[in-house]
């Protein structure tokens, strides 16, 4: 009852307001981008080439500037506390965004520079709001956090691979935009839960912003989020998660952590896999669990469709994964134990269902990793 409470109070405040200006500038300023391709196409535009393309005609992949743009006029119109949180967002935000749209155009930024770029947007974001990760509930870990520099450090680590781990899953039409949209539906969830309505406003407003893109990415795949795009929102998102976590003590870490299971463990078992493999960390390649179950299911269960609708199809179905994580989230967020246990669950899950499309039958997870089988059935791959 509380939480209905909390969500009239915020469907009657400003922060609709702002929320809604949000939405509609973003989805008005991706229909401006596609409408004008032809006058920016030369710089801005995504083509086929790669091994990671699966979409079939050049598409401009610079989504992420009205995005941007678009959180700055929600910022405009929103009220003075949700200002003092949006602020910084968008300032400590740039250099990932600027550096992502910088490769978005010119494809000559390396990755490790734009790893950096990310890691500095956190180490801004302390900077003017002080705000930084001081306790993970891990013994031993937390007394680390203690200290400033290793609190500032483990923050900046943190949400630079949140911000690659959304811009690693960004593979299909809808499939980061909806995860990341319901990643702020979660947390602004737990935020009104534990009464701050205020992060809960932001979040909604954030994900209005993201949403105004999602219409015009999916399901046509007219504009895409681009580098830039997938940092920026990566890096709000991870934010997000740090500011509730550090402005409300009573909620667990892992909480936050779970709602941004899939691009984590997508991000720390595409390590892994390459290890395996012998191939570089930053090498891309088909094997993403997006582009797998694209391939084994989606060609399956809609073969009779193009491959542009089947695009869609996957990228909607794996965006709302993020829905089971914002449910356990939810429930778990103020306990320890069951928060740490929903994240297990849900990140052994992934790793069951990959192994069950690689060896076409189901295995224990446990056994997946240990018994290096991705070297000795690359060639079903």
């Amino acid at each position: 009852m509380n939480l209905v409470y909390a969500l009239q109070g915020v469907f009657q405040s400003p922060a609709l307001q702002a929320a809604t200006w949000g939405f509609a500038a973003s989805f008005a300023l991706c229909v401006l981008l596609v409408i004008t391709k032809r006058w920016h196409g030369a710089l801005t535009m995504d083509f086929t080439d790669g091994i990671q393309k699966f979409h079939t005609s050049p598409t401009p992949r610079v989504g992420g500037i009205p995005i941007v743009l678009a959180v700055c006029v929600a910022c405009w119109v929103a009220t003075e506390d949700l200002q003092a949180m949006l602020f910084p967002i968008l300032v400590a935000g740039m250099p990932a965004f600027v550096f992502g749209v910088v490769e978005d155009i010119t494809k000559r930024v390396g990755v490790m520079q734009r790893l950096l770029a990310t890691m500095a947007s956190g180490l801004l974001a302390w900077a003017i709001t002080g705000y930084a990760i001081t306790q993970v509930s891990v013994w031993g870990f937390d007394w680390l956090l203690g200290f400033t520099v290793a609190s500032v450090i483990f923050t900046a680590l943190a949400l630079g691979g949140v911000a690659n781990a959304i811009n690693i899953i960004d593979g299909f039409n809808g499939l980061a935009s909806t995860m990341v949209t319901l990643g702020f539906v979660g947390y602004a969830l737990i935020a009104w839960q534990v009464g701050d309505t205020t992060l809960a406003s932001v979040a909604l407003i954030l994900a209005a912003c993201v949403w105004g893109f999602f219409w015009v990415n999916w399901p046509f795949g007219k504009l895409f989020l681009g580098d830039g795009g997938s940092y920026f929102i990566g890096f709000a998102l991870a934010w997000v998660a740090v500011l509730l976590i550090e402005r409300n003590p009573g909620v667990s870490p892992f909480a936050a952590l779970t709602i941004c299971v899939h691009p984590v463990t997508e991000v720390l078992f595409s390590i892994f896999r390459r290890k395996v493999r012998k191939d570089h960390p930053g090498m891309p390649d088909r094997l993403h669990f997006h582009s797998l179950f694209k391939r084994r299911y989606v060609a399956r269960w809609f073969g009779q469709y193009s491959n542009d609708v089947r695009n869609s199809i996957t990228g909607a179905m794996m965006g709302c994964m993020t829905l089971t994580a914002v449910v356990l989230a939810r429930l778990t967020h103020d306990s320890l134990a069951w928060s740490v246990a929903a994240f297990v669950c849900l990140a052994l899950g992934y790793v069951a269902i990959y192994a069950r499309m690689v060896k076409h039958h189901w295995c224990s997870p446990i056994s997946f990793l240990l018994g290096n089988p991705l070297a000795a059935t690359a060639p079903r791959l």
